[in-house]
């Protein structure tokens, strides 16, 4: 039998209970006999401040370092938002992308055929679409330094952040880009500010190096970030995996989130080094303001641990079975709050992971 190690944590708000589903397949693929995943728990987040003053302890910290996998809920809520920076809920998962060094940020946008209407584009815009986006998630402007806020007298205060980049910080996204790409249509648009950052002309020569000695097999174009986001509402359809840093894959990656019609659908995974834990997670938040109600759709989250299953686990034909089911499910008209449609039937969080499993069945 075939076993792994799967840290959750389960964080705030809507967190617990779209993970609870997770839970309930992962007790069902345990019971097929082939494939054994052991659950342990931590907290995270406002769940981790309100036990032990941080958002993300030491102790959970190095649990996360000998699992195979990660599965994390959600983070954030009112009850913290006057903390400091460094402690707030969100810190803890930047703590723990930082130090695990999880580079790699890859967020699919897929418009499923069921929910093609919820989309604000046309359907024939959207209709078929399946993106991935690849982000510089450790390095960049959220990370470099200097940074901070600084007096500088007479009432004038000044903020800097800066925005840096090495060589082998880009070659090694570029790399996950590319050999992604080679999975999927074959082609990488990479996107910067070469027109009017160093940073940005140092990202493109480098993806440039990068292709001409490894990838030459994968068509590769270069977009500005600014037309980036133009296309994706123009002509989403032309790009297959975009690479990009950590700044503009933020902007980018949410504009092609809002393409699919709802953040309830979206999974994302952060990936290392080879022996490192991936990190997966759901794009929506904690949502603070239908916690504890049963109203969240945890397809978002199941769909990541689908990506766990793929990119840790290597359970490539697992994986795909469960996104089939997924789009069962909504083929069947099945529907949380959130993408509920005229003709189909709302069901609860819980409800629709058992009719997950059901069609699994």
């Amino acid at each position: 039998m075939t076993s792994f190690t799967l840290m959750i944590l389960s964080g705030d708000g809507i967190g617990p209970e779209t993970m609870a589903e997770v839970r309930k397949l992962i007790g069902w693929i345990n019971a097929r006999g082939d494939l054994k995943i052991g659950m342990q728990d931590g907290l995270i987040g406002g769940a981790a401040i309100d036990a032990h003053g941080v958002p993300l302890g030491d102790e959970t910290l190095e649990r996360c370092r000998t699992v195979d996998a990660i599965m994390l809920g959600a983070v954030g809520g009112p009850k913290w938002a006057g903390a400091a920076y460094d402690k707030r809920p969100e810190a803890g998962l930047l703590k723990l992308r930082k130090e695990l060094d999880l580079f790699a940020n890859l967020r699919p946008a897929i418009v499923f055929d069921a929910l093609v209407e919820a989309s604000t584009l046309k359907a024939e815009i959207v209709k078929g679409l399946d993106i991935l986006i690849v982000r510089e998630l450790t390095g960049g402007v959220y990370f470099g330094e200097p940074r901070g806020i600084e007096d500088l007298g007479n009432g004038e205060r000044r903020g800097v952040n800066t925005q840096v980049y090495t060589t082998s910080e880009i070659r090694r996204v570029g790399r996950v880009a590319f050999e992604l790409a080679r999975k999927r249509g074959n082609k990488v648009t990479s996107c910067e500010k070469s027109n009017v950052m160093e940073s940005g002309l140092l990202w493109r020569e480098e993806i440039t190096a990068l292709h001409k000695a490894e990838f030459a097999d994968v068509a590769l174009d270069h977009m500005y970030a600014d037309n980036c986001a133009m296309q994706l509402l123009r002509n989403p359809r032309q790009f297959d995996v975009i690479v990009t840093d950590n700044l503009f894959g933020d902007i980018l990656s949410d504009e092609a989130a809002m393409l699919t019609g709802s953040l309830g659908m979206l999974p994302s995974a952060s990936l290392g080094a080879p022996g490192t834990p991936g990190l997966y997670e759901p794009v929506h938040g904690s949502a603070p303001d239908i916690a504890g109600q049963g109203k969240a759709n945890p397809l978002a989250t199941i769909l990541s641990f689908a990506m766990c299953l793929r990119y840790s686990f290597d359970q490539g034909a697992l994986a795909d079975r469960i996104e089939r089911a997924v789009h069962d499910v909504l083929n069947a008209g099945t529907r949380t709050a959130d993408i509920m449609a005229p003709g189909c039937r709302e069901v609860s969080t819980s409800a629709m992971g058992d009719a997950l499993l059901g069609s699994l069945e």
